[in-house]
């Protein structure tokens, strides 16, 4: 009596489904942000490990290092992810700037307000902290930082200063890269050394403070 062969064919191998290993990678490395701006916020970016990190991410730490060679890269990366999913929940498609409402003081102080709110914001602190003492000591960290979060934030200062200055209210000799440290680097210091307290009034004192010598004589 002849075999009945099953009515169900095999599927061959080459044309199965195969397993979306872009999907796979992405999800690992947002699991391997979300770990270490975690553990930088619970225990501190000197307690903080890539053994730590693989073991809070379910990764082997190995996977870690494919991808980045220390932690101090891992939480840049996580950091900069942090920033473009706070710009995607504002619904902004492109990146910020600062409003122009004819009126510099009132654009400055808003735009230092805000920034006020994020720096001690639980999920900005801990990690700009971190960020900004290792890149201290770290060379390379340090100017990394400062080209991908420092130098992009400048620059929007720089373009609102300029376009005061197009408009008369700001001498046109001023050179809008030093005139904006007058009031973002002594809010930057304080910030970073807790030598007095933060608020909004202080930052609305620098920018009055900082265009009482940039306005027009």
């Amino acid at each position: 009596m002849a075999t009945q062969k099953s009515a169900r064919t095999a599927t061959p191998a080459s044309t199965r489904p195969h397993p979306d290993a872009t999907r796979r990678s992405q999800r690992s490395r947002q699991a391997i942000y979300d770990a270490a701006l975690a553990l930088i916020g619970e225990v501190g970016y000197p307690k903080t490990t890539i053994e730590g990190i693989a073991a809070r991410a379910g990764v082997g730490k190995q996977t870690i290092y494919r991808w980045w060679s220390s932690k101090a890269e891992v939480l840049l990366e996580a950091f900069l992810d942090l920033g473009e999913q706070a710009i995607e929940a504002q619904g902004q498609e492109a990146a910020y700037a600062i409003p122009d409402t004819g009126d510099i003081a009132a654009d400055l102080k808003a735009v230092l307000r805000a920034t006020v709110d994020q720096l001690y914001d639980p999920k900005f602190e801990a990690p700009s902290r971190a960020l900004a003492a290792e890149g201290l000591v770290n060379e390379q960290l340090g100017r990394e930082f400062v080209a991908k979060l420092l130098e992009p934030s400048l620059q929007l200062h720089v373009d609102r200063l300029r376009a005061a200055q197009e408009a008369g209210q700001v001498r046109p000799e001023i050179d809008p890269r030093i005139a904006l440290e007058l009031f973002v680097s002594p809010l930057a210091q304080r910030w970073l050394q807790h030598t007095a307290p933060v608020s909004y009034a202080y930052t609305d004192t620098l920018v009055d403070y900082a265009l009482h010598g940039l306005a027009p004589r």
